[in-house]
């Protein structure tokens, strides 16, 4: 096997490297797409999440309040 000298494999490289530059010049990479607009704002999940909240409130003021009005002797 014939080994290739430095001058010639330098020669090589620079000509690979030559036509890579200028072929990266007409290359145009594609634009990135805007991201979507979201579907919802914060607003609604924060809705949400305030019904969620004052829906366990509830539960737990009814769970609680009779151990409350048990010690109480309206009648």
């Amino acid at each position: 096997m014939a080994a290739i000298s430095s001058r010639a494999f330098m020669c090589v490289v620079a000509i690979f490297t030559l036509v890579f530059a200028i072929m990266s010049l007409y290359v145009e990479a594609q634009s990135a797409a805007p991201a979507p607009s979201p579907t919802s704002d914060g607003t609604s999940i924060d809705q949400g999440i305030a019904y969620v909240l004052m829906l366990v409130a509830l539960v737990l003021t009814y769970l609680i309040h009779p151990l409350d009005a048990s010690s109480y002797r309206f009648f």
